[in-house]
């Protein structure tokens, strides 16, 4: 190509003397050879970005090989298609189960949100669900818990312990072979207290009862289920247009003695986060015994604490729940019209978060802050993550593999 003779000639001895006087001349050329034959050089790095992009480390050569093979070859201007065979290579790779994925998931499984806490059944469950496809709407209603399988780790599951889970990590098992961490029903574990109709996929996981349903009145576990897969705290769904039927009798009328106050702010959440956390009546974490416990047709007492706050308040006489974010504001979340907004325990509740189309978007815009390492910003962003949302639900597939995909994708895209 011309450009080409042209910087060879600069690199002659003959020339020598243009480089320090006409070094733009130098750069021009390059930007030239850039915009004429951009595959030669962007197929390759953008493998790479979009493989350390997913598994947080850097392709072998025979990956990026691979990789550039699957997008058409370095001359090519590859497809979609193309680019999504091509990222199939980093979702294989271990890394991108044994680091990337449970960094991601870690923080959704204690109040700190911190990624510095030891693997656990949540994060376990999270990461077989997404390697072994599962659709990741039954995460918060499956009857399905990860573990190792028999003879990989000496401690078999274990509700008093995470002891388990410790040795996952300690022993360096490959989360990325279905052999070593397999799915099985949490209702089949040895001493487990629930049946399949009460378990409610990581909500019902010792991590998450640990730290959810501990101490207070099970409102938390709401609080950190709308944080973790709506992706919006009580704050946001602040609506003081509903009613207060559902909000408990330990909650004042009149904080401070101003019953306003009440009124204009504290009915705001309660009338929400009241009506849903019924559906977790039955279900305590027991400090002694290290352990969830379930009262199966019963109300966990702490759901009936401080009763003389407010007398007339509503009383939790079983585990149903009622979605009054339905109407007013929070209708915007996107309810689906397949759950009747009612009904009675956690597994219900959970069907209720994971159809609605906030859910959906909440994945994705997950998905992008950790594989684009910033927010969504308004404008392209926002309705990329729209698209990829509506291809997540597409036919009910809720791929969650497929998310990553697009987004490393669209964030390798122009860089």
């Amino acid at each position: 190509m011309v450009p080409s003779r042209r910087l060879r000639r600069l690199r002659s001895p003959r020339f020598g003397w243009l480089l320090p006087r006409r070094l733009g001349w130098l750069l021009a050329a390059l930007l030239v050879i850039g915009s004429a034959s951009p595959s030669l050089a962007d197929n390759r790095d953008r493998a790479k970005r979009i493989f350390d992009r997913l598994t947080g480390v850097p392709p072998t050569e025979a990956q990026l090989v691979t990789m550039v093979s699957r997008m058409g070859g370095l001359a090519s201007t590859p497809s979609y298609n193309q680019l999504l065979d091509a990222a199939d290579v980093a979702l294989d790779d271990p890394a991108f189960y044994n680091v990337s994925l449970v960094n991601f998931v870690t923080p959704w499984t204690n109040v700190e949100r911190t990624v510095y806490a030891d693997l656990n059944d949540y994060t376990a469950t999270v990461v077989g669900m997404i390697r072994d496809g599962v659709p990741f709407d039954r995460v918060l209603t499956a009857d399905l818990v990860y573990v190792a399988a028999p003879g990989v780790v000496p401690t078999a599951y274990e509700h008093t312990s995470n002891e388990h889970y410790r040795q996952i990590q300690g022993l360096g098992v490959d989360l990325s072979n279905p052999t070593q961490l397999i799915g099985v029903p949490q209702s089949s574990l040895p001493g487990a207290v629930l049946a399949t109709e009460e378990t409610a996929g990581v909500i019902t996981t010792r991590a998450a009862a640990e730290a959810f349903f501990s101490a207070g009145t099970n409102r938390r576990m709401w609080r950190f289920t709308s944080l973790n897969y709506l992706c919006r705290d009580l704050e946001a769904m602040k609506d003081t247009s509903r009613p207060a039927d559902r909000v408990r009798q330990d909650v004042t009328r009149s904080p401070g003695g101003d019953s306003e106050i009440f009124h204009t702010q504290c009915v705001g959440c309660h009338a929400g986060m009241d009506g849903l956390a019924g559906a977790y009546a039955s279900y305590q974490w027991d400090d002694d015994q290290a352990r969830m416990v379930f009262s199966r047709g019963q109300v966990q007492p702490k759901h009936l604490i401080n009763a003389n706050v407010f007398p007339g308040g509503y009383v939790t006489v079983d585990d149903s729940w009622r979605n009054n974010w339905r109407v007013g504001q929070n209708a915007a979340l996107g309810w689906s019209d397949s759950e009747l907004g009612e009904g009675f325990g956690a597994k219900g509740l959970g069907a209720e978060v994971a159809h609605s189309r906030a859910f959906a978007e909440c994945q994705v815009q997950k998905v992008f802050e950790h594989v684009c390492f910033r927010p969504p910003q308004d404008g392209i962003d926002a309705t990329r993550i729209q698209e990829i949302a509506s291809d997540f639900e597409a036919g009910g597939a809720y791929d969650m593999r497929a998310v990553f995909a697009d987004v490393a994708i669209y964030c390798t895209e122009g860089e």
